[in-house]
């Protein structure tokens, strides 16, 4: 686990999420505050979102879930899934909602390594880490080869890589860790370097989003099964490892 992820999992953070709202700050080493958008994360999936979810392939992970709306949403559709994060706060809520998660480092030991259809990154969370290669390089072996992630951008060609703090703005801050921040051009750039391959992009709703897919699939290669395994008759709270596992 990178240094400094645990502290997403820190008071203001939580405190913030069981509320569902901010505000919510990122300071940086500056003294600059980059709002946290609590309110939407805490939010039923919107048009934005939704349009993500169609373009998800096979059995999604969503990497630093937060409260959890975009598991529910692929959930409600009958997609398997699975959010993990570092915040039980945010794997609670997530849990609460319907949807299966884990608290996780994206570093850590994941259900279903290799066999994920697609991977998310939403929600500035290309940052984790503080090092965008290395979380390129873990997700390339979370994917099933030839796999899907969709990352979501900030606007401009920006390539930030510092310590930042959890803040709410009026003094109270947890302890520092590494961050990130890419713009689409940047993001380009590395995943090219790293192996990856363009699938597309776009921009709804103010944000921006690219679609990246890794390695071509191997012959030998298992593949999560695409179909819906979630109705009526089936529980809508999975066990992790059936998310990928089950036929």
């Amino acid at each position: 686990m990178p240094a400094g992820e645990p502290s997403w999992s820190a008071d203001l953070y939580a405190a913030a999420l069981r509320a569902g709202h901010g505000p919510l700050y990122l300071r940086r080493a500056d003294g600059s505050l980059l709002p946290l958008e609590v309110e939407r994360w805490c939010a039923e999936a919107d048009a934005v979102d939704l349009e993500v979810v169609r373009w998800c392939e096979g059995a999604v992970l969503d990497v630093g879930c937060g409260p959890g709306r975009l598991v529910a949403a692929l959930v409600a559709e009958g997609r398997r899934a699975l959010g993990i994060d570092v915040s039980d706060a945010a794997v609670a809520r997530t849990v609460g909602l319907g949807g299966p998660a884990l608290r996780r480092s994206v570093f850590d030991p994941v259900p279903g390594e290799g066999r994920w259809g697609t991977a998310l990154l939403l929600d500035g969370n290309l940052g984790i880490g503080g090092d965008p290669r290395a979380l390129l390089d873990r997700l390339a072996r979370l994917l099933a080869p030839g796999g899907l992630l969709i990352a979501e951008t900030v606007p401009g060609d920006i390539d930030e890589r510092e310590l930042v703090r959890v803040d709410d703005g009026r003094g109270g801050g947890g302890a520092p860790f590494p961050w990130a921040r890419l713009g689409t051009p940047a993001l380009l750039r590395l995943a090219r370097s790293a192996g990856w391959r363009l699938d597309g992009q776009w921009a709804a709703g103010g944000r921006r989003f690219v679609a990246l897919r890794s390695r071509a699939a191997s012959r030998t290669a298992e593949q999560p099964n695409s179909t819906a395994v979630i109705s009526s008759q089936r529980a809508r709270n999975p066990s992790p490892e059936s998310v990928v596992d089950a036929r």
